[in-house]
């Protein structure tokens, strides 16, 4: 029985260099097919068209490339665009282009279902079926970017990491995959432009603190009181809001880079002025902005929008704290696009 071939970008340029020393080549070779791998975005050996044919199928016989595929493609009235993407034992995950007038956005997937089980979320009702590889998670932007281009004339200008899954549950590859996005060998954007989106997984925003990353941090709050953040977030009773606060302090002290509170506000959950006042506690111990953002509903009524009064509620009494607050209206509603929504139903 044949051994499995080894996905070819799994090797450093280093280990390529050497696989093709060993084979009797130049290492330079090495350097020609991580380009064709990154750069360019290469499907198959095939299309490495400046390496012989005899060195194409040496490749061939050795490795495979495990490259994702666009399944379908829902394009929304408001410009979004949602990729179904397959990926190559079969598994789907979901990931969104969000344009503006001045900025084209991709909402990349870091797991297959979810680790977490927030109450009002889609994907956390499908169970985690494996971590996306970095490649897979590479894949996605690059995939966003061609459509970006190719639908708005422009190439992507940011990535946030708030599709399917809890980034930081598959950190190190998630930070593998940025590695390779921010490399001039890879797509050579700028840290600054990618916003890595957590539930609150204390250790790892302090392990992201220490290894001194350059993205921004948003975090998924949505009550800063611990009995409803529980009620909604049950894992909020493993990793309560004084663990996440003390990590959130550390972050700022090692980073001195402002952290975003993602925050939807329901009728009857967190629409208060208590809860107002508990999250401006929240936010005064490190700089800060409050995202709110649109709910999307998921089908079975448990959740429902608040009424506008308490969205003006939050954002008049943040602003009395000199707290900014931004509040975000959802994109491709209608198709499922939105914030909470990417739960394989295509």
């Amino acid at each position: 029985m044949q051994a499995e071939k080894k996905d070819i970008r799994a090797l450093t340029k280093e280990q390529l260099r050497d696989f093709f020393v060993k084979s009797g080549d130049k290492a330079f070779r090495g350097n020609q097919v991580y380009e064709w791998l990154w750069q360019k975005g290469a499907h198959s050996f095939e299309a490495m068209t400046n390496i012989s044919k005899s060195t194409r199928q040496m490749l061939e016989d050795n490795f495979v490339i495990n490259h994702i595929k666009v399944d379908v493609m829902q394009r929304s009235s408001d410009g979004t665009i949602k990729n179904a993407v397959r990926l190559h034992d079969d598994l789907i995950v979901e990931s969104v282009l969000i344009p503006t007038d001045t900025r084209t956005t991709a909402c990349v997937s870091s797991q297959v279902g979810c680790s977490l089980d927030c109450k009002f979320c889609a994907t956390a009702r499908l169970k985690r079926m494996r971590n996306l590889n970095p490649d897979e998670i590479y894949d996605q932007v690059v995939a966003i970017d061609n459509e970006s281009r190719l639908y708005f004339n422009r190439p992507l200008s940011n990535i946030v990491f708030m599709g399917m899954g809890e980034p930081l549950m598959n950190y190190n590859n998630v930070l593998k995959a940025i590695d390779k996005i921010t490399s001039e060998e890879g797509l050579g954007m700028s840290p600054r432009r990618i916003t890595v989106s957590t539930s609150g997984v204390p250790k790892m925003i302090r392990k992201m603190a220490d290894d001194e990353v350059r993205f921004k941090l948003a975090v998924s709050l949505h009550s800063a009181i611990d009995e409803t953040r529980t009620s909604i977030m049950p894992f909020n009773s493993t990793f309560p809001l004084a663990d996440l606060r003390e990590a959130l302090e550390y972050w700022y002290s090692k980073t001195k880079s402002r952290i975003t509170y993602e925050y939807v506000v329901w009728k009857g959950i967190n629409d208060q002025r208590k809860d107002v006042e508990a999250l401006i506690r929240f936010c005064k111990f490190a700089p800060s902005k409050v995202n709110i953002i649109e709910y999307n509903p998921i089908d079975d009524g448990e959740f429902q929008q608040a009424p506008s009064d308490a969205i003006d509620m939050y954002q008049a009494l943040l602003q009395q704290n000199g707290i900014t607050v931004t509040v975000r209206r959802s994109r491709g509603k209608d198709i499922d696009a939105a914030c909470g929504q990417l739960a394989n139903k295509s």
